[in-house]
């Protein structure tokens, strides 16, 4: 059968939907001391089951995280909307690899995301949990212009709730 492929571009960025070889670098992520705010090292197979676990929320959803690419073609994280069992409502999240950092490529991916999913999928203002220690995730919410709306726990773990502008609509 044929596969609709989405995909979104921003002056630097390309957002695409995942594949197979994206495994290499979310598995040398896993063992960086970022990924404690993901849940922090798992095993190898988990990495796995968590890539395909997104590639599934595509299939099921019609969104979950892109995978982020420079123009020159370097896998620097992955930024997107989920909406997993367990979650209160979907969540605007991101995660940006090392070769990726204080570029602004977050930020960047992030927006693109959000106007994604309020015109192609209509969504309401979403949210971001984001662990109280993840000073850089907080900052980035607080950039995109989400706001602080409380605390709460998602899976067990305490998170502060940013909820995000609705979007802008042509008058």
């Amino acid at each position: 059968g044929t596969r609709m492929t989405l995909g979104l571009s921003t002056a630097r960025l390309t957002l695409r939907q995942p594949r197979e070889d994206d495994f290499a670098a979310m598995l040398a992520f896993n063992e960086t001391p970022r990924a404690v705010f993901l849940g922090g090292t798992v095993p190898r197979q988990q990495v796995w089951r968590n890539h395909l676990a997104n590639i599934g929320h595509w299939a099921l959803r019609g969104y979950g995280f892109w995978s982020v690419d420079t123009y020159e073609g370097e896998f620097v994280g992955r930024v997107g909307v989920i909406y997993h069992d367990g979650w209160p409502e979907p969540e605007l999240a991101w995660h940006v690899f090392a070769n990726g950092e204080g570029k602004g490529y977050a930020a960047e991916a992030a927006l693109a995301a959000r106007e994604d999913a309020y015109s192609r999928l209509n969504m309401a203002p979403m949210v971001s949990l984001i662990d109280a220690a993840n000073a850089r995730s907080l900052a980035l919410a607080q950039r995109l212009g989400a706001v602080f709306e409380r605390e709460d726990a998602l899976l067990g773990h305490p998170c502060h709730v940013y909820r995000h502008p609705a979007p802008r609509r042509p008058q």
